[in-house]
């Protein structure tokens, strides 16, 4: 317990603990003293441990430092393959009526995680850019699926699969190294800007109900009663007449 403030035995003074740093610099020769590469053993100045790892820590900064300008020069070499893989995939692979803006092929299911968190990486990269992009969520209409199929030419496909200006980019790992190096911002010019509000109709989901149906995706008929509607899809929407665009 605390001593009464009126005692008259003077206590000595105890230190609680030390909050002194185990390095301390005094002038700017230290310093210079702490960064010198190599510590000759006849030197005048003796160096305390504390004073050796400093100096050890300064050199493994220097080195790491180096190492990355040297990785850096090399980055523009591998920037250039990547341009190049991805311009031959875009010369083989293209989309009609889409030079204007950018298609995105992804799924809003979390079934598997990794092709989840791939998807909306990509979409809130390229949604940063303000530029006009048709979302094509495969869950919401599976003809989607049919469709990239058909563009592709392929029967197993992983996704995101992204298309700008009509042109096949590729995937996740293809859009996030673009977008790394700054050559993806280049792609983004000439395209259309994004709508400034989110659409009226829809909400920004792109899809509506079906107006024949309305939603159930059953018509009755006087003639042969029931049967199934085929303007929707196997949700019972249709896409929103304000903001989608046309099948590719």
């Amino acid at each position: 317990m605390w001593r009464p403030w009126g005692s008259s035995k003077k206590s000595p003074v105890r230190r609680i603990h030390d909050t002194s740093s185990p390095f301390s610099c005094s002038s700017f020769k230290d310093i210079l003293h702490l960064c010198a590469e190599d510590y000759s053993p006849s030197s005048s100045l003796p160096l305390s441990s504390a004073a050796k790892r400093t100096a050890n820590v300064f050199h493994r900064v220097r080195i790491a430092n180096s190492i990355l300008r040297a990785w850096g020069e090399t980055r523009p070499e591998s920037n250039r393959k990547l341009l190049d893989s991805v311009s031959d995939r875009s010369v083989s692979v293209s989309i009609p009526d889409a030079d204007k803006r950018i298609v995105v092929y992804y799924t809003s299911l979390r079934v598997v995680r990794s092709t989840f968190e791939d998807c909306k990486a990509v979409r809130s990269i390229l949604r940063g850019f303000r530029v006009s992009i048709d979302e094509r969520d495969l869950t919401m209409d599976s003809r989607f699926l049919d469709e990239l199929k058909g563009i592709l030419g392929k029967s197993k496909l992983s996704l995101p699969r992204v298309f700008i200006g009509g042109r096949y980019l590729g995937g996740a790992e293809e859009i996030k190294q673009l977008h790394e190096t700054g050559e993806l911002k280049k792609l983004m010019e000439g395209l259309s800007a994004a709508e400034p509000a989110t659409c009226g109709v829809c909400g920004g989901y792109r899809f509506v109900l079906c107006d024949e149906c309305n939603g159930s995706r059953k018509i009755y008929t006087e003639k042969s009663g029931f049967k199934i509607c085929t303007d929707c899809n196997e949700n019972g929407l249709i896409r929103c007449p304000s903001c989608s665009y046309a099948p590719l």
